[in-house]
């Protein structure tokens, strides 16, 4: 039977009872996804999952994004299903291998936000029998509420530009990744797109604080000067340590978080023959603001 076992932390609860690579019942998909809204993350421990097993459960949440920067390359069997990983073969890493090494909030950048990210935990790194290549969060429905009254009224209906091209320059620069800078081809395909700076989280119904320094540039109501002045303030706001938590991983643990109520990080605390190896899907919110899809699952929850 389906449990969910709150951390009691600002974030996170543990979710068991439950095999992930057999379908789901819709009053258990349910209780997940309203858990999910509430706690932010969740963790489904030893679970053994196929490439297959995490794009299924995946698409239950929306449509996977793929690759941000190129194109699906249609000859693999699971093109949306994303590689993490400091392996190498040949002499190239055989997927990301520094993807996330700052706040940010996935897909931001895109017109359809996105909803979800599910990482698949295959193989951590440990160093004296220790997990390290956590992936840290912090809770904007609580960095929300704590803003001062002045900032959410003056805020309330104003809107950020979010750029894609923001984080990747700063993975370039200040992160010693060895990524090329972006084509013009990948800025087409990646162009700025606007969000308000304030969202109605659509499960709990409560205001979060939807600007991320990873990605959000201007908000667009205010003088250059003004905007500056108020995205260093809320960028430090969110960061404070009563909103953040940091889940340690272990092998087969699968992880999910909602985008629209946590900002993340990962934590990169482990070398380069310290083996770390992980499947990821990024889910848009194609389906979490309809009311067709979300209250059939809620009320499946509840009943």
């Amino acid at each position: 039977m389906l449990r969910i076992e709150p951390t009691g932390a600002i974030l996170g609860a543990t979710v068991v009872g439950i095999d992930l690579s057999r379908p789901i019942a819709d009053a258990d998909f349910g209780r997940i996804l309203r858990a999910l809204g509430h706690h932010g993350v969740l963790r489904f421990p030893d679970q053994r999952l196929d490439i297959g097993d995490v794009k299924r459960f995946s698409e239950l949440f929306g449509e996977i994004q793929g690759n941000p920067i190129r194109a699906a390359d249609r000859t693999q069997a699971y093109p949306e299903v994303g590689i993490l990983s400091n392996i190498r073969e040949n002499g190239a890493y055989i997927g990301s291998p520094d993807a996330g090494q700052d706040w940010h909030t996935d897909m931001s950048y895109r017109e359809t936000m996105g909803f979800v990210n599910v990482l698949y935990g295959i193989r951590i790194p440990r160093r004296d029998g220790k997990p390290l290549g956590g992936t840290e969060f912090s809770n904007m429905h609580a960095a929300y509420d704590a803003l001062p009254e002045a900032i959410k009224t003056r805020l309330d209906g104003m809107t950020a530009t979010h750029n894609f091209e923001k984080f990747w320059e700063h993975m370039r620069q200040h992160k010693a990744s060895g990524r090329p800078a972006m084509t013009d081809e990948q800025r087409r395909r990646r162009p700025p797109v606007v969000h308000p700076v304030f969202l109605t989280h659509p499960i709990t119904g409560r205001k979060t604080l939807y600007c991320n320094e990873g990605y959000a540039v201007r908000i667009n109501e205010l003088s250059q000067s003004e905007s500056d002045a108020m995205l260093d303030l809320l960028f430090r706001h969110q960061l404070e340590m009563r909103f953040r938590y940091t889940h340690d991983w272990n092998e087969n643990d699968l992880l999910i978080w909602d985008h629209l109520g946590t900002i993340h990080r990962a934590i990169a605390d482990y070398g380069a023959d310290e083996i770390r190896l992980m499947r990821r899907c990024q889910v848009m919110a194609t389906k979490v603001f309809d009311a067709a899809f979300l209250r059939p699952a809620l009320e499946a929850a509840a009943g």
